[in-house]
């Protein structure tokens, strides 16, 4: 395999996967740390309205009930918040990324246009090796020139493929 090759393959494969990442951020959010006080005071004051369970108490339960309630509103008011700020965050880092790619398939394209990106042995794409060659077969070798187009492409879908596997694994904590 060319050094080449593995170049290519490399960087497409580190931007699939920060779109994952960035997909995966996006999709899960975090909490900020008024929304995690918000959360632990709204189960100290439902816990304390269920410890309050007898009848001479049931105002005092049902206070605590409301005050939580309304908790959990400002919690809704702030998550809505948060949303909405880093969804717009996500988005324009969406957008850099997207950029980034065109530039850099495109530099990728102009670069190898004129020549190959890799050579392989003719068997390794016997169904395949006519959409895969950039000039056919090199006839002092006997192995199969590849371009840079189709090297795109089939780089693209393994390393998306693999960013879908490992990203997951590396972003649990």
């Amino acid at each position: 395999m060319s050094p080449a090759a593995l170049f290519v393959f490399l960087l497409v494969s580190a931007l699939q996967m920060l779109d994952r990442v960035l997909d995966l951020a996006r999709k899960r959010g975090s909490f900020s740390d008024d929304q995690l006080k918000l959360r632990m005071e709204i189960t100290q004051l439902l816990k304390e309205a269920s410890a309050l369970s007898t009848p001479s108490t049931f105002a005092q339960a049902a206070k605590l009930k409301r005050l939580a309630a309304a908790k959990e509103k400002d919690m809704a008011k702030l998550q809505e918040l948060n949303i909405k700020g880093k969804q717009s965050l996500y988005d324009q880092y969406g957008r850099v990324l997207l950029i980034t790619k065109v530039l850099i398939y495109g530099v990728l394209i102009m670069w190898f246009w004129s020549t190959p990106v890799t050579t392989v042995p003719q068997h390794l794409l016997q169904p395949f090796g006519r959409m895969f060659s950039w000039r056919g077969v090199d006839a002092a070798t006997g192995r199969v020139v590849v371009g840079i187009l189709p090297w795109l492409f089939l780089t693209s879908r393994v390393s998306n493929l693999l960013s879908q596997k490992l990203a997951p694994i590396f972003l649990h904590p």
